[in-house]
């Protein structure tokens, strides 16, 4: 393993280099001063290197039937499963996350790439004869065949630097396509022990490439490389509608940023109702895309809700993710900053702050803030940090309203105990998933994972994505 090491080399045609830059990036942990290693600071020549590499290997990747795609597959979630203790516990270094939370998430990505490998197996194209049409000729038959894209740029993020890159490589390589890999700088050693893990699971030499370095440098030019055929990334708004604007002509899949909204009426059970929005708010300090970021709750029965959740908040665990603490120091000084300023906007315009709003360095005290209205930051940010501001409302068409006036629309979940009501305000918000009596979250794996409006475009989830990086190739028979 590389983990003792301090420097880490990035994977060009089989080979792990040094940049021909002589330069690197210092990775620091989030929660100490202390340094996790440093990674390469590619040049532009070397990203041309990579994703040419990538283009040759995958002409003779596509031509591999699909049982021996899936052997790679599950050689790699085995030899991550070995790993699963030392990964994990550089994730937490890494990204200060919780080491049982890192090393869940290595075991969970196992599980991903093993079921990807299998949907792959069944993952075909169809026949269709000519005379199903109006005026048709029974003397077409047509073959649709699902072909592989060519060149995957994926860019995973920092907050699930294992289990969110290989939700992207594990697809592109069982559909036939060959990867270039992009991990956000922070979280970039835990996904290049990733990647040596499918290294020793028999990767063939350029199928997937590491790309590391500054954006300044190489950010833009690689996105816009016109080598590459199709871009699936993780990250902020801001950055995806940049990718969009620069991604003519290829395809594109967004995973972007959320305000996810917990809507509480009138006949929920509360304790139920704040069990899970605390799990959806505070787990890893509210540094994920469906994290619960706002609550709306009715005047009536707001003031035992936030007794509820007080409760509940004041049992959470605070600290060092070394030990599996809840609520965690936030990725970096700008982050905190960030929130640190959506908690002072509120306290200044008038809301309530309940419990915590205190800061140590990049540490943030759960924060609930309650009485939180239209005016305020708050209400409409996403602060990717351990806040849960409180709105109330009048009504549920309030709160439906309240809701999809937001710019993102990701999840929300839906607290009730009548499944018409539940029907009913979930058909309503524009958001790509509902929660019914649960927490917003991204799994089962398998299932559709969708963003709308600013928090996405396209699918994921397993099938989806394994649909998302192919196109139909059609033959069709004139027969006699």
């Amino acid at each position: 393993m590389n983990t003792t090491k301090t420097t880490y080399t990035f994977l060009l045609d089989g080979q792990w280099y040094e940049s021909e830059s002589k330069e690197t990036i210092e990775i620091s942990s989030p929660y100490k001063e202390d340094l996790v290693g440093r990674v390469q600071a590619m040049t532009k020549p070397e990203v041309d290197r990579a994703i040419a590499s990538a283009k040759t290997a995958q002409a003779t990747w596509a031509k591999q039937p699909a049982n021996k795609r899936a052997e790679l597959l599950h050689a790699w979630a085995t030899e991550l499963e070995k790993r699963a203790d030392e990964i994990g516990e550089v994730i937490m270094r890494e990204v200060g996350k919780g080491r049982a939370d890192g090393v869940k998430e290595v075991k969970r990505t196992a599980e991903i790439i093993r079921y990807t490998a299998e949907e792959g197996l069944r993952f075909d194209g169809q026949m269709m004869q000519g005379d199903s049409f109006p005026g048709g000729s029974a003397k077409k038959l047509a073959v649709i065949k699902k072909a592989p894209l060519g060149v995957v740029l994926a860019i995973s993020p920092f907050n699930y630097p294992v289990n969110l890159a290989a939700a992207k490589l594990a697809p592109a390589l069982m559909t036939g396509n060959a990867v270039v890999f992009k991990p956000a700088t922070q979280g970039s050693i835990s996904g290049i022990l990733m990647i040596e893990a499918l290294v020793a699971a028999g990767l063939p030499s350029g199928l997937v490439n590491v790309v590391t370095g500054r954006g300044s440098v190489i950010g833009d030019y690689l996105t816009a490389h016109p080598g590459i055929d199709m871009i699936t990334f993780t990250g902020g708004t801001g950055t995806g509608r940049h990718l969009s604007r620069q991604s003519a002509m290829i395809p594109l899949v967004l995973e972007l940023g959320g305000k996810d909204p917990a809507l509480v009426l009138e006949d929920a059970d509360l304790s139920l109702a704040a069990d899970h929005i605390i799990s959806g708010a505070f787990s890893y300090s509210g540094q994920r895309c469906t994290a619960i970021k706002r609550v709306f709750v009715l005047d009536h029965q707001a003031d035992a809700l936030v007794d509820e959740l007080t409760t509940r908040i004041a049992k959470l665990t605070v600290g060092s993710p070394e030990d599996d603490s809840v609520v965690v120091p936030l990725i970096d000084t700008k982050s905190a900053d960030y929130v640190e300023g959506l908690i002072t906007d509120a306290k200044d315009q008038g809301a309530t702050i309940v419990t915590g709003g205190n800061r140590t360095n990049n540490l943030i005290e759960p924060t609930l803030i309650d009485n939180v209205t239209r005016d305020m930051r708050v209400a409409w940010e996403e602060p990717f940090g351990p806040v849960l501001p409180i709105i109330r409302v009048s009504s549920v068409e309030e709160m439906i309203a309240y809701s999809n006036e937001s710019e993102y629309g990701l999840q929300a979940s839906v607290f009730t105990e009548n499944i018409d009501s539940a029907f009913a305000v979930a058909d309503a918000l524009e958001t790509g998933s509902v929660q019914i009596n649960g927490r917003t979250e991204r799994g089962p794996d398998h299932f559709p994972f969708i963003g709308v409006k600013s928090s996405g475009l396209g699918v994921q989830g397993v099938g989806r994505s394994l649909a998302s990086m192919t196109r139909d190739k059609l033959t069709v028979l004139n027969l006699k």
